[in-house]
């Protein structure tokens, strides 16, 4: 059964992992790899705590600053007057004046950020508790092979799987539940893979600006519930759900979106025997495997930060599989659905639309330790055609099998039996969300109907 989930617990735990201190140097036994490395070092120092893991006082000041935040009209520092939105060539509209109010503008008082360019008024953001960067990206990422790794890695708990150009690596959400955003550069390309607790949302972005790459961190501000993140080079403020820019010299513009999956362990391995894992040496010393969110997806809970109007088509927390597609039509699949069907055919527009689902994956977000969490299972989008013929797809069993040849299909959309045996679906970026973040940010979703 699993236990309430104590606001009070998560803010404090929330804060313990802003204030935990810099571990020694990564050990470097089995790290195969050293990704892109960091070009700031204007990122301010973790302060440095006796014991990391300790739990922390139920009472935190930071908490009222977030609700000062929230209740404080806002106060324009230059102007009291809202101008007219400039539209840019894309159809945004940008507002060109600084709407900060007093507390906000005092606690971004240091940032380099153009709050005279954005497209939505800063009173939507609330302060998360930590202060800016004070949950730590992981900028020079170290990765073992999946062998050691299963010294500290279950095969059911839940990694962000992506796959480039061959380079497939695995982001376990044991790690990024305490730094929320790394830095990487995967088979050639610069991106960036991010998780916000919060709204359960794995999203990863090309990390490109004017064909240059970019640094990502934490802005210790949330829309929505959601992390906003903020570049180091221009210090917009970006919505993680969206990859909208929001506040800044690159305010309106948009962050590419890259296919992933939340995946298990187990799967991420069988299908790419050669890939690698995220390693645990960090630099930083985190619980890695305990879950400081424990109950928080719990179905009937509130969201956390949350201040707008739920949709109640589902209850808040309920799992989705969304899909956008290009022709603007926003879909969730209800896993309650998924788990009924294991496979849903969906046609829209001219755009056909495979899911797929198979157990065996731990929620990130359930039990003090993950590995031991419900079993919430994995997702895969795609598009059904290869070389030209349409596929249908059906469970048999543990099996996802399609109708048109007999091949067998795992969750990453590989045939590895049968006469379509080494082909591989072509992905379509999904996310698997909580449904009052996506709903808040896609309102005109259209839930599907078995």
């Amino acid at each position: 059964m699993k236990r309430p989930f104590s606001w009070i617990i998560i803010f404090g735990l929330l804060l313990a992992a802003c204030q935990a201190g810099t571990a020694s140097e990564p050990a470097v036994d089995n790290i195969v790899e050293t990704a892109v490395s960091p070009t700031n070092t204007d990122i301010p120092e973790q302060s440095e705590v006796a014991d990391p893991t300790e739990e922390p006082e139920p009472e935190e000041p930071e908490q009222e600053e977030s609700e000062e935040m929230e209740e404080e009209p806002t106060a324009t520092p230059e102007s009291s007057e809202e101008s007219d939105p400039v539209t840019q060539a894309n159809g945004t509209e940008l507002f060109t004046t600084d709407d900060r109010s007093d507390r906000l503008a005092s606690l971004t008082r240091d940032w380099n950020t153009n709050w005279n360019l954005r497209t939505i008024s800063t009173d939507e953001l609330l302060s998360g508790g930590p202060p800016r960067d004070g949950i730590p990206s992981i900028d020079n990422p170290q990765f073992i092979f999946p062998d050691a790794a299963e010294a500290w890695l279950a095969g059911n708990e839940p990694v962000i799987a992506v796959e480039f150009n061959g380079d497939a690596r695995a982001y376990p959400l044991q790690i990024l539940t305490w730094h929320e955003i790394v830095n990487d550069e995967v088979g050639g390309v610069p991106l960036i893979v991010t998780f916000c607790p919060l709204c359960n949302s794995a999203i990863v972005f090309e990390r490109t600006l004017d064909g240059e790459p970019v640094e990502f961190g934490t802005s210790g501000l949330l829309r929505n519930s959601d992390l906003v993140m903020y570049d180091r080079k221009t210090e917009t403020l970006w919505q993680q759900f969206t990859g909208e820019g929001l506040i800044g010299d690159k305010a309106g513009e948009q962050l590419t979106f890259l296919a992933s999956a939340i995946i298990s362990f187990d799967d991420f391995r069988a299908a790419h025997p050669d890939g690698v894992v995220l390693s645990q040496d960090t630099g930083f010393s985190r619980n890695y495997g305990r879950n400081p969110y424990a109950g928080y997806d719990t179905v009937g809970n509130n969201p956390f930060l949350f201040d707008g109007e739920l949709d109640e088509r589902l209850p808040a927390v309920a799992r989705v599989v969304t899909v956008s597609l290009p022709d603007s039509t926003d879909i969730a699949y209800p896993l309650d659905v998924l788990f009924e069907q294991g496979v849903i055919n969906d046609v829209r527009g001219e755009q056909n639309v495979a899911v797929f689902h198979v157990g065996g994956t731990a929620s990130a977000l359930g039990a003090a330790v993950i590995a031991d969490a419900e079993d919430v299972g994995a997702t895969g989008v795609f598009d059904p055609v290869v070389d030209g013929q349409l596929l249908t797809f059906r469970k048999d069993g543990e099996l996802i099998i399609d109708n048109e040849t007999g091949s067998t299909w795992n969750i990453v959309g590989q045939a590895i039996d049968g006469e379509l045996a080494g082909q591989q679906l072509q992905r379509i970026v999904h996310g698997d969300h909580f449904w009052f973040s996506w709903a808040a940010f896609k309102p005109d979703t259209i839930i599907y109907q078995p």
